[in-house]
């Protein structure tokens, strides 16, 4: 990462400061001392607005555990000898001209400076940042009915961005269930349905300008917008105080719902979660046909009177959210 500013220019400096740290925070591992790096950096680019009238280039480079911090200036510099100073504690950290220096050496692991031919400094510092330790996978590529399908490219080529987005959710719940198993899947899916799904009711709710519990028309009325808007094909055969009941002729993910049942999830909870913060206790959603298991189609059931035991160990059900 590269910056260029006006070493004259105190506000650009201490923005710049404050970039990099968060860039440093946003990547640091955890326990890694953050404050000092951020010391360590406004000492040298402090340096820049004391000594270097011109333009100044910072540079980050992070391809190991630490990142090196390089700042290029124009000015008159200093004498690269006095870092060894500095690191022996024979320079004078009160004077205003060790301070500085006293201070990146105490806290930086390497300290570096050097004179460019063509005038200025080249001071480096290692910050004592470590960065977060990734894992590596390199899994074989599947290609049985992987997706996006090749009859879903565009003329002018490549894959649509919704084409690719559907493959994204249907894949992932696809090795969910593969590396983790189908409860696994379920859980996530589950999630991300309670999460989306309460944005959609807040849409919903601002839409209709509704406030207060809904009714279960207005719920039904939600389902189904909610449902048409992602290109399903779901409607209201009843909505009463017991139950609202919706069929559903197209699914949002096409026939590729039939390589992952668990994302039938995604509907349960959706419904759920709005079914249950609009009622006076739990709900339970049972999804009694459905085109993933290879039904023509779907029909879900949102149980508003939750007194059927036998009804209740089949679906999924959802409490009301506590104050």
């Amino acid at each position: 990462m590269d910056w260029f500013l006006d070493g004259e220019d105190a506000a650009a400096v201490a923005a710049l400061r404050h970039e990099l740290t968060a860039y440093l925070r946003r990547h640091a591992a955890e326990g890694s001392e953050i404050d000092a790096a951020e010391l360590v950096v406004a000492e040298l680019l402090g340096n820049t607005v004391r000594h270097a009238a011109g333009p100044v280039w910072a540079t980050v480079s992070w391809p190991g555990e630490s990142p090196t911090l390089t700042v290029h200036d124009l000015g008159p510099g200093f004498d690269p000898g006095l870092l060894e100073s500095a690191g022996s504690h024979s320079l004078d950290p009160l004077q205003e001209s060790g301070r500085g220096l006293f201070l990146i050496s105490q806290l930086a692991p390497t300290f570096e400076a050097s004179v460019r031919e063509s005038g200025g400094m080249a001071v480096s510092v290692v910050l004592p940042v470590a960065r977060k330790r990734e894992t590596s996978h390199d899994p074989p590529r599947r290609t049985t009915a992987a997706l996006p399908s090749y009859d879903e490219a565009r003329p002018e080529g490549g894959f649509g961005k919704e084409s690719f987005l559907r493959a994204l959710v249907v894949q992932l719940a696809q090795t969910l269930e593969f590396e983790h198993g189908p409860d696994a899947a379920e859980r996530a899916v589950a999630q991300v349905g309670a999460d989306v799904g309460g944005q959609m009711e807040e849409e919903f709710r601002r839409a209709e300008q509704i406030v207060g519990r809904m009714t279960p028309e207005q719920m039904g009325h939600c389902y189904t917008r909610l449902k048409h808007a992602i290109d399903g094909g779901f409607y209201v055969s009843e909505a009463s105080d017991d139950r609202v009941v919706l069929g559903n002729t197209r699914c949002p993910f096409g026939d590729a719902v039939r390589r992952a049942p668990s994302l039938c999830r995604m509907t349960s909870s959706v419904f759920g979660g709005i079914g249950a913060r609009n009622n006076d206790g739990p709900v339970t959603v049972l999804l009694e046909e459905r085109i993933a298991v290879g039904d023509p189609g779907c029909r879900v059931v949102v149980r508003l009177r939750d007194d059927d035991p036998h009804g209740s160990a089949f679906g999924h059900r959802y409490l009301p959210p506590v104050d």
